[in-house]
């Protein structure tokens, strides 16, 4: 169908267009005339990519002069094919209607994994190792050796690849990444480095979070993108927890003996170098000398992960000379890596901030501020110095590096945390150092800085708005004998009469496991399971896997079940915190935003009960029943703050119930 927005004349694929729809249209027409950024709630199920897709494509028409670049980011591959697959839908649909002039140019970019054709690179088992596959093949000193020994292996994918030039372009169209991949194979080209390519000159580009929120990334494939464009981050009611996963790293005593390992390796490769080549040695230190700046100019292949934190300015300044020379890097790592392995020898948990840590570690290690913000692209250089191609060996001491800058960096918004044991398995040792950020704002902020209008939409973003949460946890009620009984009786009666799935959200794992346990030890749990079948949610991701499959079975066969998750787990696609990171989000939402304990709380409770339940209705065709077992929900000022298209159906006789009332 066609219609009118204003000054917009809006192509949408389908007949029929729902109301919510419309008005989230309207709303994002707004941001986008007024070049700013927004924040849009859309009930689940209601055709929310669609909605988006046909507005920002239908306004760039309608205003050729703007030169609208859209980038859409998904969290999964599976969501960035199907929104590729519409996009493919509605681009058709307006070819039918404008002819030619509506072509543009879509593409979906993912990594070597998911895109790469060489077979023998995709043999390898996982990402990283694809990635490392790749640059032995395509390693500038790789192909420079291969020039002159045709027995040096290449990839003949990208030899045909840079020898098209400037022809090995993609014509106009929708490309998913069977498509690229298709392709690629059709033209002899690698569809990877064609479509790192193409993102420059497309329309539109649907790929990951990371390629904006992760600096790591983001400085090599992001960061020249025109100013001119409209980012929209879809499912996006854990963007914050995705912001500050980015920025977090967590060092075990496995990471340091893998980063021990990793530095013998590189001592032998300078010794070798040294007897060898010792020209490229010196001609690294002296390179380092001016700066790191030359590394903008590497080629495709050699710069695979630009730095975590370092903004330009200080890469146009001198390196340390300290760590200068190769062997004198390494001493300084080996002294890093030996005061991390004293720091994980404890048996409390502790918590300082990095100005304190970092403050410490000169004391006692010498190693200063400015020598730990250098310490990633340091290591970076002498890797390329080395032409080291097998990368996936080196990922131990790359996290150590990494998590030397970062600490190096940013004095406010990370707390350094660690703890003697994993809380799933107390009685064994496995002490663990996280670098923990808390303040989200420093992956999102450079995103709304460099483009001129950014969507964040998700069905569930409510409570939106801080300042009106109320303050109440009730966290003293939770393992009352009495408050554990009732909700194991509620559950027993809803399981005698709910057909085919019940989902049951905790507020966290162990809390899960006291109640089940309590249940097991009452009875309750071997009444449920004569009506249900039970499944649990685990830490293990394919345990859960297995489960959830094995839930949908038992639903699907006429069996039923009930699964056990937890509000801020994979089921709920939420990632989970520990205590010390709540914790330490809260101290800076406090000291740098003037934001209460309690409303913080209030609201991320709000927000992933939202989430929870909104996994019960995924499509029009789905229907279910969404319980808020808790008496706190029946006061207004809790329950307004859900999202409206929950609230439409929350009606006033429907509060406060009795277990009674709820049965009939």
């Amino acid at each position: 169908m066609k219609f009118q927005i204003e000054d917009v004349t809006v192509y949408f694929p389908y007949d029929y267009i729902y109301p919510e729809q419309y008005a989230y249209m309207i709303e994002l027409k707004r941001a986008l005339d007024s070049k700013g950024h927004c924040l849009l709630e859309m009930p689940t199920g209601t055709g929310k990519t669609i909605a988006l897709l046909s507005l920002i494509t239908s306004y760039s028409l309608s205003k050729p002069q703007s030169s609208i670049k859209l980038i859409y980011c998904t969290r999964t591959v599976h969501e960035m094919e199907k929104t590729l697959a519409e996009l493919k839908l509605l681009h058709n649909y307006q070819i039918k209607h404008l002819g030619p002039q509506a072509r543009i140019l879509a593409v979906g970019l993912s990594s070597r994994k998911n895109l790469c054709v060489n077979p023998t690179v995709l043999a390898a088992e996982n990402r990283d190792s694809v990635d490392a596959g790749c640059r032995k093949l395509t390693a500038s000193w790789v192909r420079a050796m291969a020039a002159e020994n045709p027995n040096v292996p290449t990839c003949q994918f990208f030899e045909n690849y840079e020898r098209a030039a400037s022809s090995a372009v993609l014509p106009p169209g929708v490309y998913t990444l069977q498509d690229l991949r298709v392709f690629g194979k059709e033209k002899g080209w690698c569809p990877y480095f064609l479509a790192r390519h193409m993102v420059q000159f497309a329309n539109v580009v649907v790929y990951s979070y990371q390629y904006l929120l992760d600096p790591k990334v983001a400085g090599i494939i992001s960061k020249e993108m025109q100013k001119e464009s409209v980012v929209v981050f879809d499912e996006a009611h854990n963007i914050d927890n995705v912001c500050i996963e980015a920025l977090s790293v967590s060092v075990r005593r496995q990471t340091l003996e893998g980063a021990t390992r990793n530095l013998n390796r590189i001592s032998q490769e300078i010794d070798r170098f040294k007897a060898t080549d010792a020209s490229r040695l010196r001609a690294e230190y002296n390179r380092l000398v001016e700066g790191l700046a030359l590394r903008q100019n590497l080629p495709i292949t050699d710069n695979w992960l630009s730095n975590p934190a370092l903004p330009d300015d200080i890469l146009k300044e001198a390196v340390p000379g300290n760590i200068r020379r190769a062997e004198h890097f390494l001493h300084v790592l080996r002294r890093l890596v030996q005061y991390l392995r004293g720091r994980l020898d404890t048996e409390n948990v502790e918590k300082e901030s990095p100005v304190s840590f970092v403050a410490s570690l000169n004391s006692h290690a010498g190693i200063d501020q400015k020598t730990l913000k250098f310490c990633y692209d340091r290591l970076h250089s002498l890797m390329l110095t080395l032409e080291i191609t097998d990368t996936d060996e080196f990922l131990h001491i790359q996290t150590i590096c990494d998590f030397a800058t970062l600490v190096g960096t940013y004095g406010r918004g990370f707390s350094i945390i660690i703890e003697p044991f994993d809380e799933r398995m107390p009685h064994i040792p496995d002490p663990i150092l996280q670098l923990s950020c808390h303040d989200a704002s420093l992956a999102i902020k450079p995103v709304f800085d460099q483009f001129q209008s950014v969507v964040i939409t998700s069905g569930t973003l409510s409570p939106i708005d801080y300042d009106q949460l109320p303050v109440s946890t009730k966290f003293d009620m939770r393992s009352d004998p009495g408050v554990v009984r009732n909700y194991g009786k509620l559950l027993l009666e809803m399981v005698s009469f709910v057909p085919d799935g019940i989902v049951c959200f905790f507020v966290s794992y162990s809390y899960m496991d006291g109640i089940i346990n309590t249940w097991n030890d009452s009875g309750i749990l071997k009444e449920i399971m004569q009506h249900k079948l039970v499944f649990i949610e685990t830490q293990d991701v394919v345990e859960t896997t297995l489960a959830l499959d094995n839930y949908r079975r038992a639903c699907d066969c006429g069996r039923g079940a009930v699964f056990f998750s937890v509000a801020r787990g994979k089921v709920a696609e939420v990632i989970l915190d520990s205590f010390q990171n709540i914790a330490g989000k809260v101290g800076v939402l406090r000291d740098t935003f003037q934001i209460k304990e309690g409303d913080f709380l209030t609201f991320d409770a709000l927000r992933q009960a939202a989430q929870s339940v909104g996994r019960v209705i995924r499509s029009k065709a789905d229907y279910g029943m969404m319980i808020f077992a808790d008496k706190r929900y029946s006061r207004h000022d809790k329950c307004s703050k859900l999202p409206s298209w929950i609230l439409s159906h929350l009606r006033e006789v429907n509060l406060n119930l009795s277990m009674t009332w709820l049965y009939i």
